[in-house]
């Protein structure tokens, strides 16, 4: 029987090698079967081999005897047991042994909930240099669009160190008042006081910028060291990627090279010897566009409108006088964080998005918003607030050890969801989210930052849906005490990949909304 931590990609290579033919048949490329997600279908199988694609592999799309047995008895390195393998009308159904897999999960969660430090980057060491934090900018001067670009980073940067990835941030922020609008935010970001300058480094890039100077200094702009011909100084650096032919004259200002001099002291911490722009790739966000306003948006008036809106929400849910202490001032702004967040991550970053103000967009009741799923998070505590209330009242025992759990109880359509489609793809999810292909060819490049917002959406969806139809801390019976148990373990394991998957958006975990 298979051991160790089951993965969704190990399961599909594993059984696209035992479906196909010898190598010397023809046969389509890529994969054959695909892993289901829907509550129906995952009444009846796990996975799916579909008729058209079992057609170019076989005469009449049958599988021989052979080989649909060997795909049954299929064990292996990241393959969970299973059950059964039947050809039906949609094709070749697989479904796994769904009670030893809780088990084997259920008993080691360490596998799925904490990051897995295999890096998915080819590279050990990356310097992020958001460009939208360059100047000397307030918080009032920063546009939403510059905002996404913030928290892409931001995101990016931690995904990339869970897969440990060593990140280096620059610029290091400057304005007090953008630094502690950030802080507000949740954002976590190196300021000018966490990072050392190097006034010598500046000075001999000055140096090196004054021989390509078409004019005088002293007839430069104030705030302005040089003016040089782009041009000219491409010209005499050969292999340079991504900069514009046209480009030819260019303005040097302070602050540009305050940021020029940071990036050149990241460099050297992670590059050491290698030139600097080795492998450099732009990363780029697509413009927010907002709905409905006629007038542009500062990104701390976007956070004092969400804000609003959010303590508007809680008063009506909650009531005035519950919500004016100061234990709701730190929930609210974590909300607020957490809406903000979700709106802006859950798109692919290189696509436009369209940004609603209106409070219905926030709602806890809005599935899709962070809100929502910092409300399912927190339920999970009460939960769990709940069992040991009831504990220290004598209605229910002790947490038994893991090894003595019967998770064959475990029979709900919305367990395995939330096992299957939660709990056993979430380390690939976190893989997913720090990939970067640096060795690509070309300057630019994607990453799939929307990954972790769209996973927490899905797992909120799947465990709201279970958790308001099914009882779990039920009545302190002896004979519902097995049943109990194992769906708090199961709960548990939900709730620790919450909480990881939160961390990586610097969003703090809620005990109460």
């Amino acid at each position: 029987m298979a051991t160790g931590r089951f993965g969704v990609g190990e399961t599909l290579g594993a059984l696209n090698a035992a479906l196909r033919p010898p190598p010397s048949s023809s046969g389509p490329g890529g994969s054959v079967w695909f892993k289901e997600n829907s509550a129906r279908n995952l009444r009846n199988r796990d996975f799916l081999a579909p008729r058209g694609a079992l057609l170019a592999l076989f005469a009449d799309g049958q599988v021989p005897k052979d080989i649909l047995d060997g795909v049954a008895a299929l064990e292996g390195p990241g393959v969970p047991p299973i059950q059964k393998c039947t050809q039906t009308q949609a094709g070749l159904a697989l479904q796994l042994e769904r009670p030893t897999v809780f088990e084997q999960v259920l008993s080691s969660l360490q596998g799925y909930v904490a990051p897995q430090p295999t890096p998915s980057s080819s590279e050990p060491s990356i310097i992020l240099d958001c460009v939208s934090l360059q100047g000397a900018k307030g918080p009032d001067g920063l546009s939403l669009s510059q905002l996404r670009a913030v928290l892409v980073a931001d995101h990016l940067a931690q995904a990339l160190r869970t897969q440990g990835v060593t990140v280096y941030q620059v610029p290091a922020v400057q304005d007090p008042g953008l630094r502690d609008f950030l802080e507000q935010l949740k954002v976590n970001w190196p300021s000018a006081s966490e990072t050392s300058s190097a006034p010598e480094s500046t000075v001999a890039l000055k140096e090196v910028l004054t021989d390509h100077a078409v004019v005088p200094a002293e007839n430069l702009p104030s705030g302005v060291v040089c003016k040089v011909s782009l041009k000219e100084f491409l010209e005499q650096q050969p292999g340079l990627e991504g900069f514009d032919p046209n480009l030819d004259i260019c303005l040097v200002t302070e602050d540009q090279l305050g940021a020029l001099t940071e990036l050149r002291e990241a460099a050297q911490h992670c590059l050491r010897n290698l030139p600097l722009g080795h492998n450099e790739k732009h990363l780029v966000c697509g413009p927010v566009k907002v709905v409905g306003s006629p007038t542009p948006l500062s990104a701390s008036q976007y956070y004092r409108l969400r804000q609003s809106q959010m303590r508007e929400a809680s008063v009506l849910k909650y009531g005035v006088d519950f919500v004016q202490d100061e234990t709701w001032n730190e929930i609210i702004g974590a909300l607020t964080s957490a809406a903000i967040k979700f709106e802006m991550l859950s798109t692919a970053h290189r696509s436009q998005m369209s940004l609603d103000l209106e409070d219905t967009s926030i709602s806890t009741k809005r599935t899709k918003s962070g809100a929502f799923v910092m409300y399912n998070y927190a339920r999970l505590a009460t939960l769990f607030d709940g069992y040991q209330r009831g504990v220290e009242q004598g209605l229910y025992p002790a947490f038994p050890d893991v090894s003595e759990l019967d998770f064959s109880l475990l029979r709900e359509e919305g367990e395995w969801l939330l096992l299957f489609n939660g709990i056993i793809p979430f380390p690939e999810v976190l893989s997913q989210s720090a990939q970067l292909h640096v060795s690509s060819p070309g300057i630019r490049i994607t990453a799939n930052t929307e990954a972790v917002c769209k996973f927490l959406v899905h797992l909120s969806m799947d465990f709201s849906s279970y958790y308001n139809r099914v009882h779990i801390l039920g009545e302190p019976q002896p004979h519902l005490f097995g049943q109990m148990f194992a769906r708090l373990q199961l709960m548990r394991a939900v709730q620790e990949v919450f909480h990881s998957a939160l961390a990586t958006l610097h969003l703090p975990p809620l005990s109460q909304i």
